[in-house]
């Protein structure tokens, strides 16, 4: 009997493993890296500010970056795994922004003891199922419009950054177009950002002599709570995760033909943010940009997509694990570079959820309001303009039906 077990197990991972290797494909290869590329470069730039900003030690920078990027990819392949779906999982880029203006305003300790009380919010929101009544409420066009909205920030960024590096960013240009034209193997947005990168090193070099890092063992931090942090810290960036990351990814896999285990994705997003915190890390999420990519109709058939959010979250362990000798590299990419890498993963995202909430035409007012909300990236009352446009959105479109 215990021999026929064993036989049994060992068949069953066989058999996950031959599912998960047919599985493969370039498309879902290339999205991946183009998804955890999103995350390596941008966002890794902001954190390093933010860090420098509340004048954190090397150690404790590390650690960030660490804890975000390893449990933040943990999460994302684990939960691609069991449902799978391309689950992208990462950190919260708006989360990142908001703490870079607060980050002077609070000791570390304090910081630590806000990220703890955000991710028991969130656990609290997943397990009692109040996000999946949120999300009923809100029409999928406005979700859409929502997201096109905050991508458009990101491509539009693309224009100024060509006109400041014309050579490179010009050519990375005309290797995107014409491979959407003409080639149906290599991703245009793969194509385009290996471009970049090589015009850049043919051009100017990559630019990071001189600059280096040490390495240095992650370690538990010790928190600090008081109702300051809990108002001013926690609540915002509790809310900032579930707003522009969570429903953007649940809204992205909806639309895409996916129905998500809402509450497990909310409740998973704080008990990993939970573990997150306590390495000095502010979340460890669904990723929305990420997963909306992921899962994208580029990334090819819809049961193999989830091999790109894999992929994804493979890199960015990797990249989590060596952080402390990726540093020196985030730093030393022009800023303009960073933007144009950012605007080739997202055009595809943003041209899909255009069509989406502005092609049915179900909402079109409603829709129109979201997006302009979004786009502005307005913050009132430390709440982003994603929240804003959903709210307001959501409410004109059960209002006016249009």
């Amino acid at each position: 009997m215990e021999l026929q077990s064993k036989t049994e197990v060992q068949d069953h991972a066989g058999h996950i493993q031959n599912v998960l290797f047919s599985s493969v494909t370039l498309q879902s290869v290339s999205t991946g890296l183009i998804s955890a590329t999103l995350i390596m470069t941008g966002p890794a730039v902001m954190l390093l500010e933010a860090a420098q900003r509340g004048g954190f030690s090397i150690q404790q920078s590390v650690s960030w970056m660490f804890a975000v990027y390893f449990f933040g990819g943990l999460y994302g392949i684990l939960m691609s795994l069991w449902y799978r779906m391309p689950i992208a999982g990462g950190h919260s880029l708006t989360g990142i922004a908001f703490l870079s203006s607060v980050t002077s305003q609070f000791a570390y300790s304090q910081m630590i003891g806000g990220y703890v009380m955000s991710a028991l919010l969130i656990i609290f929101i997943g397990t009692s199922g109040i996000f999946n009544q949120l999300i009923k409420w809100v029409p999928k066009e406005i979700i859409s419009a929502m997201l096109a909205g905050l991508v458009a920030s990101y491509v539009v960024r693309m224009v100024p950054a060509v006109r400041e590096m014309p050579i490179v960013g010009g050519v990375a240009l005309i290797s995107y177009f014409v491979l959407a034209k003409f080639s149906r193997q290599i991703p245009p947005a793969l194509g385009a950002i290996i471009v970049l990168l090589l015009m850049l090193w043919g051009t100017r070099g990559l630019g990071w002599e001189g600059h280096s890092s040490t390495f240095s063992f992650p370690t538990i931090q010790n928190p600090e709570f008081n109702w300051s942090v809990l108002v001013s810290l926690a609540l915002p960036l509790a809310l900032l995760i579930l707003s522009n990351d969570v429903a953007v990814a649940v809204g992205a896999l909806e639309r895409t033909g996916y129905k998500p285990p809402i509450r497990t994705v909310v409740t998973g997003t704080g008990l990993f943010s939970l573990i997150t915190a306590f390495f000095g890390g502010q979340c460890s999420n669904i990723a929305g940009m990420m997963t909306a990519i992921c899962s994208s109709e580029n990334t090819g058939s819809k049961e193999k997509r989830y091999v790109a959010s894999l992929v994804s979250g493979m890199t960015i362990i990797i990249f989590g694990i060596f952080s402390w000798k990726v540093v020196p590299f985030v730093q030393a990419l022009p800023q303009a570079l960073i933007s144009m890498l950012a605007g080739f993963a997202l055009i595809g995202v943003l041209l899909s959820n255009l069509q989406s909430c502005f092609g049915e035409k179900a909402y079109p007012l409603s829709s129109l309001t979201t997006f302009i909300i979004a786009l502005s990236n307005l913050s009132i009352y430390h709440i982003s303009s994603a929240v804003w446009a959903i709210l307001i959105g959501a409410g004109l479109a059960r209002i006016l039906g249009k």
